[in-house]
């Protein structure tokens, strides 16, 4: 949603995740923000570890 750095990752793959879910914590401009499942499914992958800088627009996880 916004570059930043990835402060926690919340889920693990193979993890049920319903529409809604914190996924990972983001700091950006010195705030955190709540990364958050936007349906459900299963954690098919993720694609970044806590401490990674992120951009707008770079897929974090892949959820099915």
């Amino acid at each position: 949603p916004m570059a930043g750095t990835i402060l926690d990752v919340k889920v693990s793959v193979g993890q049920q995740v319903n529409a809604g879910d914190v996924l990972f914590i983001l700091e950006a401009m010195k705030l955190e923000n709540e990364v958050v499942a936007e349906f459900s499914g299963v954690v098919k992958s993720i694609a970044v570890a806590k401490g990674a800088s992120v951009q707008n627009g770079q897929v974090l996880v892949v959820i099915g």
